[in-house]
């Protein structure tokens, strides 16, 4: 027999536990195109623009909530990280998502749990420098999401840059039979990347924070506007100068960790950009909140 599970507002089932939503997944059989959208909680019109894609190609969307404490380091926010259950499972149903898996952290990592995907050179990119164990942390809980839910395709936001291109290395290096599917990062009116953390802003904060993605849109600029001129190659080291210029006129911007300048498709760094084009990702804090960004040149 089945874990219990029950129904949010007569909405999306809600399975909080391995096993409930593993009988669930066997009873819609082989042929049932499952989309699946994999979050933290606190979600926000980003997450949602997801399920609403996984919709559009699915047969039936399952969406999980688990808060990870394998991606959180040393003296981050994992005990005030903002969860809201009962408010999130009624946005999913809101928007026709039928299953939502909402595991314990017990029952995720058991006791003894000795076995995690450990992904080389991801902890040698900018971010996973400034949160040293952050991508270990991702690659297990995604590889033990897919492995339980199997999906057909999965879907996620290209705010974080690195974690997207560690998604598809991951399902092509173990062979996994998921569609990995990027979407485009979802923003305020005023640029903004939306993010369950930009609940922690201040009024004053959040007024300032779109200096975050001004200053990738200058760098773009300054890209577009070389190879118009003929210029083949824009040296990395310029557009990672306009990004840290522009963020340093902004006295809210306590700390820049880093702005890095990398591959699309490996996310290691590159000395120059040409047509291949890269990825300009940052991570800033603005206040006292870490925000991240990013941007694809092509």
């Amino acid at each position: 027999m089945s874990e219990p599970e029950g129904n949010a507002n007569d909405g999306a089932a809600i399975h909080p536990t391995i096993g409930a939503i593993r009988s669930m997944r066997k009873s819609l059989g082989p042929a049932t195109r499952v989309g699946f959208v994999p979050t933290m909680g606190a979600l926000h019109e980003g997450h949602l623009s997801l399920a609403r894609a996984a919709l559009e190609e699915n047969d039936i969307v399952i969406a999980s909530i688990f808060v990870n404490p394998t991606q959180f380091g040393e003296g981050e926010d994992l005990d005030r990280y903002p969860r809201q259950l009962e408010k999130d499972v009624k946005l999913l149903s809101e928007v026709g998502v039928s299953h939502v898996f909402t595991p314990s952290a017990d029952s995720m990592y058991k006791k003894n749990h000795v076995t995690y995907v450990d992904p080389c050179g991801f902890d040698n990119t900018m971010e996973g420098i400034s949160r040293p164990g952050f991508f270990r942390g991702v690659a297990t809980v995604v590889t033990k999401l897919f492995n339980i839910v199997q999906p057909t395709s999965a879907y996620f936001g290209q705010k974080d840059a690195v974690q997207c291109a560690l998604i598809k290395r991951i399902t092509e290096d173990l062979d996994m039979d998921i569609n990995i599917k990027i979407m485009d990062t979802v923003r305020e009116d005023d640029g903004l990347a939306m993010s369950s953390r930009n609940a922690y802003l201040s009024e004053e904060e959040r007024r300032r924070a779109p200096i975050v993605y001004t200053s990738l849109m200058a760098a773009r600029e300054v890209f577009d506007s070389r190879l118009s001129r003929g210029v083949e190659t824009v040296s990395a080291d310029d557009l990672r100068e306009v990004v840290e210029g522009v963020l340093e006129t902004e006295p809210l911007v306590t700390e820049v960790q880093y702005v890095a300048i990398d591959d699309t498709t490996t996310m290691q760094p590159i000395s120059d950009v040409g047509d291949g084009g890269c990825v300009i990702s940052l991570a800033c804090v603005v206040g006292s909140v870490r925000l991240i960004d990013n941007i694809v040149l092509r």
